[in-house]
């Protein structure tokens, strides 16, 4: 029961890394669209320097990328039926978190309820891993 919750808790914190992070990477990458070069190729390799040269983008990038190494790692001990739909599902939330802090569009009341029923059905998809393996 305590690797189950162990491995929930870890999974969250890459959640957390990954959707607090989604709008931020949005807001860095804005101003992309106006890169124009002569050919696809050059193209393609002036929006990677805008990219890595642009801190709003790159440190959102970079501790993004830092959830995914946690999320590795913590595959090695959870269980895929946890580590899925507890990663995707949070992110989610904590994107809409974020988003909603840097002032971006928040939904209606349906979002709020949809919100809940993702936290409730991660909840019992946690406890329900943790008593299976009590027995």
């Amino acid at each position: 029961m305590e690797g189950n919750i162990y491995n929930a808790v870890w999974l969250t914190v890459v959640a957390c890394l990954w959707g607090s992070t989604n709008p931020l990477i949005k807001r860095g990458s804005s101003g992309i669209e106006h890169i124009n070069s002569s050919n696809a190729v050059c193209q393609f390799f002036s929006e990677i320097k805008f990219l890595i040269t642009n801190w709003k983008y790159i440190v959102p990038f970079l501790i993004n990328q830092s959830g995914s190494v946690v999320y590795y790692l913590t595959l090695a001990s959870a269980d895929l039926t946890l580590a899925v739909p507890i990663t995707n599902s949070l992110t989610f939330i904590f994107t809409t978190i974020t988003g909603k802090l840097l002032g971006e569009k928040f939904g209606n009341k349906d979002t709020y309820i949809g919100m809940l029923f993702i936290v409730i059905g991660v909840t019992l998809c946690v406890l329900d891993k943790a008593l299976a393996n009590q027995e």
